[in-house]
């Protein structure tokens, strides 16, 4: 029996004549029926400390918490893999300056560079975004994606460069995910999706390609800036590190919407849109 710990988030409490309860990442409390087994020793076991002599209720007990999924022998701290650090930012500063704040601290190397914004009707080109060989691009949009200003980006998976981008519709802001590779959902599939699910697609073109008329600026507050910033820091080092993602959607399938009155995130599944078959030829 390999010498575990347990998985951050779960955590194993005493109850006052009840025994032992198992607290899970979610919140739910679960008995532990430890039985013959010495809860002393166990306690020991699941902290990560010295491994407890032989014991067949014991080793009972920790078999349990393992097939549940609530140990671990990983490190609790992966390194930023060097060949994945050279993270380059694109976008508004007010995203893109507490994103390299914390792919800094996270062991990545960031590097902030000019890139037009939803303002420039100019789209990025592939060879400037592929310019330096970074490991993954993030654009940053503090206002709604201008057409074809991600065309180009949306390639960057197929050079085997990692692609995140987020932007901002209103009080409303979407974090897109992470492409990796050809076949991850890109932005034009973001955009596609979501004309196909709502009934004012008319609208929500219209939107935005603008003009849009609009009174006070929505401005993007510090804690909702830091929030976005967070939830792409995050995304980006599950993929840089191998790290596994949490329960729930897969991150490279998973649509984030942030309302930045309430800072609520909610999450919605999304896939590739496949390719549509060219209409025949008719013969003249």
């Amino acid at each position: 029996m390999f010498r575990s710990r347990l998985v951050p988030g779960v955590e194993v409490v005493t109850v006052p004549g009840r025994g032992l309860a198992v607290r899970t990442a979610d919140g739910e409390f679960l008995s532990v029926r430890t039985q013959d087994a010495d809860q002393d020793s166990l306690l020991a076991r699941l902290s990560g400390g010295a491994a407890a002599p032989l014991d067949e209720e014991l080793d009972r007990v920790v078999r349990a918490f393992e097939q549940a999924g609530y140990l671990t022998d990983e490190p609790q701290h992966v390194e930023w893999p060097a060949a994945r650090r050279d993270v380059r930012l694109l976008g508004a500063p007010a995203l893109t300056e507490p994103l390299a704040a914390h792919l800094a601290a996270l062991g990545a190397e960031p590097r902030t560079t000019p890139a037009v914004t939803a303002s420039d009707p100019s789209p990025g080109k592939i060879e400037d975004l592929l310019d330096g060989d970074p490991a993954a691009v993030v654009w940053c949009l503090d206002g709604p994606v201008p057409d074809g200003l991600w065309e180009a980006a949306d390639r960057l998976p197929e050079h085997g460069i990692a692609w995140l981008r987020c932007h901002r519709e209103g009080w409303q802001a979407y974090v897109e995910p992470l492409a990796a590779a050809p076949g991850d959902v890109t932005a034009a599939h973001i955009r596609a999706r979501r004309l196909a699910a709502t009934p004012a697609h008319r609208e929500l073109a219209a939107y935005w390609s603008g003009p849009r008329t609009s009174g006070a600026p929505v401005r993007l507050t510090v804690p909702a800036a830091a929030l976005l910033a967070a939830l792409l820091a995050d995304d980006l080092g599950r993929w840089a590190t191998g790290a596994p993602d949490p329960a729930g959607l897969p991150a490279r399938r998973r649509l984030r919407r942030v309302d930045l009155r309430t800072l609520t995130v909610t999450e919605h599944p999304v896939l590739p849109v496949p390719d549509v078959a060219p209409m025949p030829r008719k013969d003249r």
